[in-house]
């Protein structure tokens, strides 16, 4: 029963995908890795090869508080693909649960209608594909159930921002100073 998915595919930013994994699991959330990919093995855009927690068809999202799209290339273009993650994302942000996404995946959530009205942000040339949002280039953006980020670099903070939303930001806090962040 998880608290968080993060959904993983080949070509998938390893440090965007594992750095939340990460980061959330050390703030106590119950984290899977779930892979949209035919079984569990996934390899990362740089030739990282890994096991998922899951497949797509085991998770029971019902249990699930925030689902977690990593960048990447072919890893974005991917998820964009897989029509149950598409139906799941649309059914979990109606229902008001957290839905977050870096650098390129974000493009995933502006395909699907999730940025309409929003403020979110993106890897560099991805900026025309978050449809309907109001597009900014800061690191994090969170509006409303919907948090995105814009790429490695920012994957620290992406990942503290979800751990405040999850829990707290004194857990946030305490979490960035035990790893010597900031």
């Amino acid at each position: 029963m998880a608290e968080a998915y993060v959904f993983l595919a080949d070509g998938f930013e390893e440090i965007e995908g594992l750095t939340v994994v990460d980061i959330l699991r050390r703030a106590g959330i119950e984290t899977q890795m779930v892979s949209v990919m035919e079984g569990t093995a996934i390899t990362g855009s740089h030739g990282i090869e890994m096991k998922a927690d899951l497949a797509f068809g085991e998770i029971e999202a019902d249990t699930a508080q925030l689902f977690v799209l990593p960048g990447g290339m072919p890893g974005t273009k991917h998820l964009a693909a897989h029509k149950g993650l598409a139906d799941l994302l649309k059914e979990q942000a109606a229902a008001g649960k957290r839905i977050a996404a870096i650098c390129a995946a974000p493009s995933v959530l502006g395909g699907l209608g999730l940025l309409d009205g929003r403020t979110a942000t993106s890897y560099p040339g991805f900026e025309g594909q978050l449809t309907g949002a109001t597009v900014t280039t800061n690191p994090v953006e969170i509006s409303g159930n919907v948090t995105t980020s814009r790429g490695m670099g920012t994957a620290i903070p992406f990942a503290l921002a979800l751990v405040a939303q999850m829990r707290d930001q004194k857990t946030a806090d305490q979490l960035a100073a035990s790893i010597i962040y900031g």
